[in-house]
């Protein structure tokens, strides 16, 4: 599904608070799994610019964009900067 798709689908939701939060995190789920490629902060990054994004007004539109914009942030863990010593042990 696309982000234009998914978003669609939750303006009609009339979803608010924690069941509209709901819907839109088993939303973020779908676009993850099925996002072309690997779901990175890029890839969300590219989600966001989508025309419909800036549309979204329902309760739960609103809350996937938000979880879209969360995804932006790369997370680094424990492993990756561990990695990242590593290297620069000379």
């Amino acid at each position: 599904m696309t982000v234009a798709q998914i978003l669609d689908g939750l303006e009609h939701s009339d979803t608010t608070g924690s069941d509209a939060e709901r819907a839109a995190r088993l939303c973020f789920l779908e676009w993850v799994l099925n996002v072309e490629g690997t779901a990175t902060p890029r890839a969300a990054r590219e989600a966001l610019s989508d025309p419909s994004v800036r549309n979204a007004s329902s309760a739960a539109a609103r809350a996937f964009v938000e979880f879209l914009e969360q995804a932006t942030c790369p997370i680094h863990t424990g492993a990756a900067r561990a990695a990242r010593r590593q290297r620069h042990v000379h």
